[in-house]
């Protein structure tokens, strides 16, 4: 499956979740409900995988994504009235982790669904 072919049936499967229930859940409700559009869709996932996060070769702590899609593409779900750089820094971020080239940031909270594409620029990262 394509990339641009898979964020597209990502958002689509998030957009069904916001024009169902709307704004103003708390976000664990707005994942339960997208993890049951992307089964529905046939789409591999993974929910809330811990990443160890390193600085200089030392283990600092451990950072966890929203989703893992199709191994390929991380999901960061918010549920905020508007989408703040904090947000697009912390995906970024976590694209880099994880080494992934490109992940979605996708806001329910506001009256119409908010999503950003974001690719990592990191290309020195390897994923194991």
């Amino acid at each position: 499956m394509e990339n641009d072919e898979l964020t597209y049936k990502i958002i689509g499967c998030a957009m069904k979740v916001h024009n169902t229930l709307g704004n103003g859940f708390q976000e664990l409700i707005y994942q339960r409900c997208l993890a049951i559009e992307l089964q529905k869709s046939a789409l591999k996932f993974e929910r809330e995988v811990n990443q160890k996060i390193y600085y200089e070769g030392f283990d600092v702590g451990t950072r966890r994504c929203d989703f893992i899609v199709e191994n390929r593409v991380i999901i960061e779900l918010k549920a905020f009235i508007n989408l703040e750089d904090a947000h697009l820094a912390q995906t970024k971020n976590y694209l880099t982790a994880y080494g992934f080239e490109k992940g979605l940031l996708i806001n329910f909270g506001s009256t119409s669904l908010q999503y950003k594409l974001i690719f990592n620029n990191n290309t020195n990262y390897k994923k194991d």
